[in-house]
C-alpha cells in the first residue's frame, strides 16, 4: 500500500510537468520529419530495390520519421518497400521474430556477429533460413541485402528503428515506465490519460513498464526523446547534492 502510495503522488506532478511541454513541441517534431528526407535506397549498399515493382509507377513514400545512421538508413529502405508492397505488419513481424530466434541461438546468433565469414556464406545461410521460414519476398530480399554487406550484427538495431517507424506509421507513441513494482491498474489508467492530453488526438499511447528496484521508488516516464525522473533514487541525489552545497551565513 506504500509502494502504491508514492506511485500515485509521482502523477499529479508529471501532470505538471507535461502542461508545460505545449503541443507545439510535439508539432516540431512532426515538422522535422515532413521536410526533405534522407533517401536510403540512393546509398550504394542499399541499391537493391526490395518491392518487386518499378518504382516509377508507384506512389512515392515518405518515413514517417527522420531518421540517420546505418541503422536508419536501412529501417527507413525497408519501411518504404514494405508500405509499398502492404506488408508492413507481415515484414515487422518476421524480423522480431527472426531476431528473437538469434537469442535463442548461440550459433546462430554467433555467424552474425561473425565478419570472417563471406558474404557468399551469408547470403546462402540467410536466403536458406528465409525459405525454411517462408518469410515474404520482402523481408527476404531485405536479409539478403542486409547480409551481403556484412550488416547481419547491427539487425537487431536495425528491427528496433523498423519497429519505430510502424508505431509511427500507425500513430501510436511508445511510453516507457519504470517503477519498483509493477504500475497498479488504476495508477497505468491515469498515466495514459494524462499523457494522451498531451499528446492529443490522433495518437495512441502504448505503454511498456519496466521493473528496476534500484530506483528505489517513484516513476522514471519515457517517450520520445522525453525523460521525466520522478524516481525516489534521483531526488536523493539531488538532496545530497544540496547538503553538501557550502551555506552563506552573512
Amino acid at each position: 500500500m506504500a509502494m502504491a502510495g508514492r506511485l500515485r503522488s509521482g502523477l499529479p506532478f508529471l501532470r505538471q510537468v507535461l502542461t508545460f511541454d505545449t503541443p507545439s513541441a510535439v508539432a516540431a517534431q512532426r515538422c522535422a520529419a515532413s521536410k526533405s528526407l534522407l533517401c536510403p535506397l540512393t546509398n550504394t549498399e542499399l541499391s537493391r530495390d526490395f518491392a518487386t515493382a518499378s518504382a516509377s509507377t508507384e506512389q512515392k513514400i515518405k518515413v514517417p520519421v527522420t531518421m540517420f545512421g546505418v541503422s536508419g538508413n536501412y529501417a527507413s529502405a525497408l519501411y518504404i518497400a514494405a508500405v509499398k508492397a502492404n506488408v508492413l505488419d507481415k515484414v515487422e513481424s518476421e524480423l522480431v521474430d527472426l531476431v528473437e530466434a538469434s537469442k535463442r541461438s548461440l550459433s546462430f546468433s554467433q555467424f552474425m556477429k561473425d565478419s570472417s565469414v563471406t558474404a557468399d556464406t551469408r547470403v546462402k545461410a540467410i536466403n536458406e533460413i528465409s525459405t525454411q521460414a517462408k518469410f515474404s519476398e520482402i523481408t527476404k530480399n531485405f536479409l539478403a541485402v542486409v547480409a551481403e554487406n556484412g550488416r547481419l550484427s547491427q539487425l537487431e538495431r536495425v528491427v528496433q528503428r523498423f519497429a519505430e517507424l510502424t508505431m509511427a506509421h500507425k500513430g501510436e507513441v511508445k511510453v516507457i515506465v519504470t517503477s519498483v513494482i509493477p504500475l497498479p491498474q488504476e495508477e497505468e489508467k491515469e498515466l495514459k490519460e494524462t499523457l494522451q492530453d498531451m499528446i492529443g488526438q490522433g495518437k495512441k499511447v502504448k505503454v511498456e513498464q519496466k521493473i528496476d528496484p534500484s530506483i528505489l521508488g517513484g516513476l522514471v516516464v519515457e517517450f520520445g526523446q522525453k525523460v521525466f525522473d520522478m524516481s525516489i533514487k534521483t531526488r536523493a541525489r539531488q538532496m545530497e547534492r544540496f547538503l553538501r552545497e557550502p551555506v552563506n551565513l552573512e
